[in-house]
């Protein structure tokens, strides 16, 4: 039986401007108010990407929202966060982020098994026309999808 898994939120830009080449599993390392405002889905990651330095992976531009029911002991909203892998693991997306173009991004947060996980997608940039020719092919099957329940209901 599959695990289960709470999506808190997705990065559904990511996969418009960028195309997937592989996808890893990984934990963050959270303060106390940040897991309460992830939990909460405060928390916004259009832009954000990650980084490996010093043989450590950093998430860069993640703006975790201050938790509102905290006291003066609230989070700093936009500090890096480390990214927790195994050391095979990071020399494996250090190579392939090396190669010409590819870049590690967020592509959704979950929770399971009561902590906090980030999917994060080696990527490799899409061009315009690549863009122009996805959005074709979005609204080629949602027009054969149209037609096909106005057949349905005739």
């Amino acid at each position: 039986m599959p695990e289960a898994r709470k999506i808190i939120a997705q990065n559904r830009k990511a996969h418009f401007n960028y195309s997937i080449e592989d996808s890893i599993e990984c934990g963050i390392v959270l303060e106390g108010t940040e897991v309460k405002s992830v939990k909460g889905g405060s928390i916004s990651f259009a832009d954000s990407f990650a980084v490996i330095e010093n043989g450590e992976v950093w998430v860069q531009n993640l703006h975790i929202s201050e938790y509102s029911f905290s006291s003066v002991f609230n989070h700093n909203p936009d500090r890096k966060k480390k990214l927790l892998l195994h050391g095979e693991e990071i020399k494996r997306l250090s190579r392939k982020v090396d190669e010409k173009g590819y870049t590690l991004v967020p592509l959704e947060f979950y929770l399971k098994k009561g902590r906090v996980k980030v999917l994060l997608g080696i990527c490799k940039g899409k061009k315009q026309y690549d863009k122009r020719a996805d959005i074709r092919e979005r609204d080629v099957n949602r027009e054969m999808a149209r037609e096909f329940r106005s057949r349905l209901q005739s």
